[in-house]
């Protein structure tokens, strides 16, 4: 097989949010490892995450004008047209003045413009979709694309092919065992304990936050201590039990992973992928707002047994005394899930090495 070298230049579009910008970094720090004499370049917006995070990894951003498809008839809609032949130009300027050789996208605002740029440019591109249900830009460069790749089994994109999701490498190469004690002390639990972690978005998740400000104590009750990463907002009351730790949020996330037993969670595609990879089981309660594709990212997981899944309108105080405590005193249910998830996780560590080889099989024609 063809492989990356020192006359390679790789484009690689997308942004706007973690969602979008983490698998592409991590697929750029793949190449990049696999040929430092290679070209990788990012393609974003000015207003994205990939704006602070492109850079702050050293790689080159290439700017396209933000240009969202019209939902309904109104002002934008008008100027839809002329705002997307420009940025559509901006990106094939780009790929002329970098002699890129393989675009690849993340789905977002810059990957729509790179789809249609690359195609009238020659250049042959991929396109990977982290979400079961897919987003329009990548519905639309699916239709082109010279290999589709999705990070769920079932995602409805012509012609795609299950990769997995490209991880930071702090997740692929985490030790569990090895960086426990570490853990514990970090957020000052016992090590020898079981531990249960919940958290939410960036933000928390309102609804498991009320949850557990009523039901934290049944969680104890059984013997387990409970992470609780519950945003900064003030919607919890810190009740400062020994085994009941809240914090805002999460800047040590290895550590948290690697001290957890059983995790509950939303089901965003790179939490359910991470959780996969680290063969970590897991009751996933999907955020209710949007197209319903929470659900459908955990559905392979619950399926096989790695995962519980309770509806955020069910995800009560008395839901948690009546599934998720039994569940914590059940072992061997507990060593099931286990077993699941651990047989999964080969096969989730490998979106990295997937999508590059998509990139290697786009260029040889």
């Amino acid at each position: 097989m063809t492989t990356g070298s020192a006359s390679t230049t790789y484009l690689l579009a997308g942004g706007g949010t973690a969602g979008h910008v983490n698998p592409l970094l991590a697929v750029a720090d793949g190449l990049r490892e696999r040929d430092p004499e290679a070209s990788v370049l990012v393609l974003g917006t000015r207003e994205g995450l990939e704006a602070r995070l492109v850079p702050q990894r050293g790689y080159e951003l290439l700017v396209v004008d933000k240009v969202p498809f019209p939902r309904r008839p109104n002002l934008a809609a008008m100027r839809f047209p002329l705002a997307w032949v420009r940025a559509v130009r901006q990106v094939r300027r780009h790929l002329r003045e970098h002699h890129v050789d393989v675009v690849a996208g993340f789905g977002g605002y810059a990957s729509a413009p790179a789809y249609v740029a690359a195609r009238r440019e020659g250049v042959p591109y991929v396109v990977h979709e982290a979400n079961a249900r897919p987003g329009l830009a990548n519905m639309l460069g699916a239709r082109r694309a010279a290999v589709v790749g999705a990070v769920f089994p079932g995602t409805p994109l012509r012609g795609a092919q299950t990769v997995g999701m490209p991880l930071r490498r702090e997740i692929v190469d985490l030790d569990r065992a090895a960086m426990r004690a570490e853990a514990a002390a970090f957020f000052g639990l016992d090590p020898a304990r079981p531990v249960l972690l919940v958290f939410g978005g960036s933000l928390g998740a309102r609804r498991l936050n009320e949850t557990f400000a009523e039901a934290w104590e049944s969680v104890v009750g059984a013997g387990w201590q409970l992470l609780h990463a519950a945003g900064e907002r003030d919607e919890i009351v810190d009740p400062r039990h020994p085994d009941y730790r809240i914090v805002p949020y999460l800047d040590r996330m290895d550590l948290a992973l690697a001290l957890a037993d059983l995790v509950l969670s939303r089901a965003g595609a790179a939490t359910v992928s991470e959780l996969s990879a680290l063969g970590l089981p897991a009751v996933y309660v999907p955020y209710a707002v949007g197209n319903g594709e929470q659900a459908l990212n955990a559905a392979a997981s619950v399926a096989a047994g790695a995962a519980q899944l309770v509806p955020d309108a069910e995800f009560t105080p008395a839901r948690v005394r009546e599934q998720i405590v039994p569940l914590l005193s059940d072992e061997d249910a507990l060593a099931a899930m286990r077993s699941a998830a651990e047989a999964r996780a080969a096969q989730a560590r490998a979106g990295t090495h997937n999508v590059i080889a998509m990139l290697d099989r786009a260029r040889q024609g």
